[in-house]
């Protein structure tokens, strides 16, 4: 069984998401796995995260929680993460804290009773959940669920970000679906070429929703593809975070290569990107935060930002082979970048500066 969940902007409150959450929590008998991000949350969304973790640790659940912590400098996308720790850690549950040092442990996963996983783009946060938007999986399989607590035992044994995601993305049958569960860093720079192999392989439709996309062989592809005009590609981005993404290539020098081939698919594609707020620790956090990619009737979503920051972050990501579920993800692509005008390229150093939220 594998349900999709699809969250807008302003489209569910805070709370409408943690009574989700706490109803997952709470369905827990054995074990709970919590793989977090970021977790930002205060007022009744809190309160009904934090009991429902409680009291699946008073029945005798074994939780257990990793978060990402001490990330030293600005990144363009995500922003860098606001947990609090000594909240986290006053729960009466074990906690381990993921140093994102030198890349982030960027997993947004729970593993439920061995046998059922929620994973997904969505931090456990009060913008993520009221002010974004997002996509999760709700995945019954204990197939499944095995690969994703050993790539938590990794990460709980060894602290670190850089001994995590060496399990082998073999495929799962989950009701006649296959569904291959991708783990990095270590498989992360196979798994942007396995999204720019779908990519190229498409002959209907390519879609594609992701904050950023600067990943050296899925920008290559998507100008490729876009070049031969063979084939139905859109999309959507965050407007704002491109921008702090073309900033950082003109400071590291890719700007040279990199931008002709994001100008060059996003113009003929027809991108959308949402104009979100620039960063601020103060601000409202609303960018366009999902990550999927349909290629015919492939899709791919999870963790994984189209970029090549992410492949040497902890992150995850579902394969899934399956009509119905790529019809699914591209309709809700296509809803998102309605919405949105045209994606816009500053032409210009000073533009991109002035643009970037990194700044």
């Amino acid at each position: 069984m594998i349900d999709l969940r699809f969250y807008r902007d302003g489209g569910q409150t805070a709370l409408d998401v943690a009574n989700e959450v706490a109803e997952f929590l709470g369905a827990a008998t054995t074990s709970l796995e919590l793989a977090l991000y970021d977790v930002r949350l205060h007022d009744e969304a809190a309160e009904v995260v934090q009991q429902a973790l409680v009291d699946a640790q008073d029945r005798g659940v074994a939780v257990r929680l990793v978060y990402n912590v001490d990330h030293p400098g600005p990144i363009p996308v995500p922003p860098p993460p606001q947990t609090a720790p000594e909240l986290l850690e006053a729960l009466p549950i074990p906690t381990r804290p993921i140093p994102g040092v030198p890349d982030l442990m960027h997993h947004k996963y729970v593993v439920r009773d061995r046998e059922t996983v929620w994973t997904g783009s969505m931090n456990w946060s009060q913008d993520s959940w009221a002010r974004q938007e997002n996509v999760t999986a709700v995945v019954r399989s204990p197939e499944l669920a095995y690969a994703y607590r050993l790539n938590f035992d990794e990460l709980w044994q060894t602290g670190d970000v850089i001994g995590s995601g060496h399990v082998e993305p073999r495929p799962v049958d989950i009701g006649g679906v296959e569904v291959r569960p991708w783990f990095a860093p270590e498989h992360g720079e196979a798994l942007a070429h396995r999204i720019a192999k779908r990519i190229g392989q498409a002959k209907r439709r390519v879609r594609v929703a992701s904050p950023v996309l600067s990943s050296g062989p899925i920008l290559g592809t998507l100008a490729e593809v876009c070049s031969d005009g063979k084939v139905d590609v859109a999309g959507v981005v965050d407007d704002t975070q491109v921008d702090g993404v073309l900033y950082q290539w003109r400071l590291n020098g890719n700007a040279s290569w990199k931008v002709p081939a994001l100008r060059r698919f996003l113009e003929a594609a027809g991108f959308a990107g949402k104009p979100s707020t620039r960063w601020a620790p103060d601000t409202v956090h609303d960018y366009m935060h999902a990550k999927i990619t349909v290629a015919d009737d492939v899709s791919f979503l999870g963790s994984f930002n189209l970029s090549h920051s992410g492949e040497m972050n902890a992150e995850n990501v579902l394969e899934i082979k399956d009509a119905a579920i790529a019809d699914r993800l591209a309709a809700f692509v296509d809803e998102i970048r309605a919405l949105y005008p045209l994606v816009t390229l500053p032409e210009d150093k000073t533009q991109v500066a002035a643009a970037s939220p990194l700044l």
